[in-house]
């Protein structure tokens, strides 16, 4: 549509084209700069050579993983499944005359209050001579000392012991 306005202040008329755009909200359009051009990808993250250096920081992480997986025995199969792995022990020995209550309370049937006593005793009434003699200590019966003795160092002959 064709409008013939007159401006203030000027005597001359201008002829101006008036025409009506309707358009959705959501449609791509020269008016909304949000939304991509036709036939255009939008812009990604991360610049082209930005990418490139992602790609290839993972391809020497990958190849560096590979690397340690062969040098630590992974191609002739010397890698340890742990549920294949056989079953270790470790011997577990405690000297009654020097653990403190922790290491005593470690051992089996013996908990926190039973190694506080042991190591009251020894410090009250002297250091033990024999295995035997951990009867002395309230709480310590035939059956206890059974359980335990496995897991108490050799004690020295009491004629070797220094002062005694």
């Amino acid at each position: 549509m064709i409008k013939p306005v007159q401006l203030p202040g000027c005597h001359e008329r201008i002829t101006f084209a008036v025409t009506s755009v309707k358009s959705k909200p959501n449609r791509i359009s020269p008016t909304n700069p949000a939304a991509p051009p036709k036939g255009r990808m939008p812009r990604l993250l991360l610049r082209r050579a930005d990418q490139l250096s992602v790609a290839a920081l993972t391809l020497s992480a990958l190849v560096a993983l590979v690397g340690w997986w062969i040098s630590h025995g992974g191609m002739q199969g010397r890698l340890i499944e742990l549920e294949h792995a056989p079953a270790m022990s470790a011997q577990f020995l405690v000297d009654i005359n020097e653990a403190d209550w922790p290491e005593l309370s470690a051992l089996p049937g013996v908990g926190e209050t039973l190694a506080k006593r042991i190591v009251t005793n020894r410090r009250d009434r002297g250091p033990f001579a024999d295995h035997n003699q951990l009867g002395r200590v309230p709480g310590i019966g035939p059956r206890t000392l059974e359980r335990v003795r496995p897991y108490l160092l050799p004690m020295a002959e009491s004629r070797s012991m220094a002062g005694r």
